[in-house]
């Protein structure tokens, strides 16, 4: 399993850098959508549709929502506060995976909820990662650092996990993932986080205030990972799909993402980068 992810990794990486730094943002912007378009087909899944159609409807739904956003992009009050509600929710949503069991049951009600959920999840990180990729000043390679922080947490976590990880971090949603994990994580992260603000020219107190966001983007990482697990808890899944040879489906290698993207768009603007 390693060597599958790690080829199917070797195979991606390169085509996902090219998507990000050579294309103009409406196009990017396209691209992702269609992309995270995938992973709301894969959440209705996790939410309990069985009808095609619904599902359908749904990802049609969010891919709507995306369009209506763009056109809306020159009203940055609008995005800049649908990022803020990403940040909010993923923080909101500990409260929900400390509770475990909260709208486990397979109801309309439960159903309902989650489908609203998953617009929360997918429309402030497609907004977050607009608006860096659109940034005036090297806006695509500040988007793929910011994915690269999240890739490097998830290898630094996975290798650390594996040769130091004892002490669980979350057992009875994700028995796999160690507190070692985490630290591991955070290391790696923030090590690209400095390194790659040392390269696009961050210095002084903002270096500082980047690697401490850095820090920030790979916990909301760990928190997004943590709610797509307890989503599959739920739904008594193991991935959510099979997309991607050794990596389950878009949603299983995007939850951490989604997650991070809104904190690392809103830490950039605060920090005025």
């Amino acid at each position: 399993m390693l060597l599958q992810r790690t080829l199917t990794a070797l195979l991606l990486a390169p085509l996902a850098a090219l998507v990000i730094i050579l294309p103009p943002t409406w196009l990017f912007a396209t691209i992702v959508g269609v992309v995270f378009a995938g992973g709301a087909w894969e959440w209705t899944r996790l939410c309990g549709l069985g009808s095609a159609i619904a599902r359908g409807v749904y990802t049609g739904l969010v891919l709507v929502a995306f369009a209506l956003l763009w056109f809306a992009r020159l009203t940055p009050a609008l995005w800049l506060a649908l990022i803020a509600l990403g940040v909010i929710w993923w923080v909101a949503s500990l409260w929900w995976m400390r509770a475990y069991s909260f709208a486990a049951s397979p109801n309309t009600e439960n159903r309902i909820l989650k489908l609203g959920t998953g617009l929360v999840l997918f429309i402030p990180a497609w907004v977050a990662i607009a608006s860096i990729h659109g940034s005036p000043i090297l806006g695509h390679w500040w988007t793929l650092l910011t994915l690269v922080i999240v890739w490097a947490a998830d290898t630094g976590a996975y290798f650390s996990g594996r040769f130091l990880g004892r002490t669980k971090l979350a057992p009875r949603i994700s028995p796999g993932k160690t507190w070692a994990g985490v630290y591991g994580a955070l290391v790696a992260g923030t090590a690209i986080a400095v390194l790659g603000g040392w390269v696009l020219d961050v210095h002084g107190a903002r270096l500082v205030g980047l690697a401490v966001l850095g820090m920030l983007t790979v916990a909301a990482s760990i928190i997004g990972d943590l709610f797509e697990s307890l989503m599959k808890r739920h739904a008594q899944i193991k991935d959510s799909g099979t997309l991607i040879p050794g990596h389950g489906g878009l949603l299983d290698r995007m939850d951490s993402v989604f997650a991070a993207l809104p904190v690392f768009a809103l830490g950039k603007l605060l920090l005025g980068l």
